[in-house]
Formats: structure tokens, C-alpha cells, sequence
């Protein structure tokens, strides 16, 4: 039987957008696995697991990026998890054609590119590793984002195409490249813009949530159980998929 206290025992991980909500739940899961595990975002917040080591940063610049990358190999010793979480959704009410240049720029900016900077300077580590893994964090499922959300959606289809792209280069290396898509799930994060949302659409957060087959909203800690499952030797024929965990939204309603 699986021992899964033990099943990250010497793996070394680092979480972007780690500092609270599904970031938080990925690390402290690994963690609970036997990782060692480093976490960036921008501040520290009281859900940032206790046993992670920090690095504050900004990766949706090149500088910042590097600047991470550099200090998580200096902690951990080398990388064996990548998971590219950092992102955020700003609703620009009340269409499409509100969102500004600088607006779109900003979203590739942070639900994108991030995830390219931070990954290029930790390519050769995770090639090194005997089981390299990499899990992006994408948004969205099967329907389209509503107008004012529109740069977001683009980024993280951006995002889902890239991830496609590494995952074929990547594969003969032995290094395997996931996507994981939320649904409605519950964090501090996404209950700020779900807040917009069901604000512009005349409805409540049940509402919302009734809308999904299981009824219900998701948790960081179901997300992370998934995250988790791609980082590990459990899906080691895994590679270039994107596993939805919506609750059945988009693909059952």
C-alpha cells in the first residue's frame, strides 16, 4: 500500500501564488507528503504554511522572476515540483470594451507571463531531477469568461497553449508538464472577484454555485489533492493534459 505521508520524501517543490488559498493548500499538502517546500508571492498572509520556507518576490517581471527562481534553488538544493500558481482576475464592469491596453498588458503580464519567467531558469534543475514535474494553474473551463473578464480568460489561454508547447519539448527529457482548471472555488482571492461577478449578474454566491451539478463550491484542499496527483509518480504516464475540477461545470451543464 501507497504510504502517502511519505510519497514527497526528498522531492523539492516551489509554489508561485503561494501564500494563501490554493497556493497555500498545494504547499501545505506537499508538505504533508514529505517535500521541502518554497513559496513566493508578493507579501506573507496567515494561511502561508509555517513549515514552507518564503521568498517575497514579483515574478510578472524578468527580474523578479529570476530573482526567485535564484533564491529557491539557493534553499532547496535543486527542484523537483514547479507549480505555477501566481495570478489574479480583475473584472472590469461592465463590458469588454472597458478593459484598457495597459489592462490587457497587465493580465498576460501576471496570469501569463509569470509563469514563463519563473519556469526558463529552473528548466535545467527540473531536467536533472529523476521525476520532474510541472503543474500549471489555468481558470476558465470549457465555457468563456463573461466580457469583463475577458483579459484574464486570454491570459490563461495563453497560459493552457504554452503549457501544451512545454509539455511536447519537455517530454523526451523525462520532465512532465500538467494543467490543472478550477471552478468555482473557495479562497480569499476568488471570492473578491466571484464578489464582482455576482454583483454584475444580479445573483448571489449560492446562486452561483447552484449552477454547478455537485452544487456545490469546490475547496483549496480538493484543488490541491489534484495538484498534488500530478506532481507525484502516481500520473507518471501523465503529460500535456489539463484535468478540470469544477464540480462538473462546463463539461456536465
Amino acid at each position: 500500500m501507497r504510504d502517502y505521508a511519505a510519497e514527497f520524501k526528498g522531492k523539492k517543490a516551489l509554489i508561485t501564488g503561494g501564500s494563501r488559498g490554493i497556493g497555500a493548500a498545494t504547499a501545505q499538502r506537499l508538505l504533508d507528503g514529505g517535500a521541502t517546500v518554497a513559496v513566493t508571492a508578493r507579501s506573507h498572509h496567515a494561511q502561508t504554511p509555517a513549515g514552507a520556507h518564503f521568498i517575497t518576490g514579483d515574478i510578472s517581471t524578468p527580474t523578479g522572476a529570476n530573482a526567485v527562481a535564484a533564491e529557491a534553488l539557493h534553499l532547496l538544493g535543486g527542484l523537483d515540483i514547479l507549480v505555477n500558481n501566481a495570478g489574479a482576475a480583475a473584472a472590469k464592469l461592465p463590458s469588454i470594451e472597458t478593459i484598457s491596453d495597459e489592462e490587457w498588458l497587465e493580465a498576460l503580464m501576471v496570469n501569463f507571463m509569470s509563469a514563463v519567467r519563473v519556469t526558463n531558469p529552473l528548466l535545467n534543475a527540473l531536467r536533472e531531477s529523476s521525476s520532474g514535474a510541472i503543474v500549471n494553474v489555468s481558470a476558465g473551463g470549457l465555457l468563456p469568461f463573461p466580457g469583463f473578464l475577458a483579459h484574464y480568460g486570454a491570459a490563461k489561454a495563453a497560459l493552457n497553449n504554452y503549457t501544451r508547447s512545454l509539455a511536447k519539448e519537455l517530454a523526451p527529457t523525462g520532465v512532465r508538464v500538467n494543467l490543472v482548471t478550477p471552478g468555482a472555488i473557495i479562497t480569499p482571492g476568488a471570492g473578491e472577484g466571484r464578489k464582482l461577478l455576482t454583483t454584475a449578474l444580479g445573483i448571489t454566491a449560492e446562486q452561483l454555485f447552484a449552477a454547478t451539478p455537485l452544487r456545490r463550491a469546490g475547496t483549496a484542499e480538493e484543488l490541491a489533492e489534484t495538484i498534488a496527483f500530478l506532481a507525484s509518480t502516481r500520473s507518471s504516464y501523465i503529460t500535456g493534459h489539463n484535468q478540470f475540477v469544477t464540480g462538473g461545470y462546463g463539461e456536465l451543464s
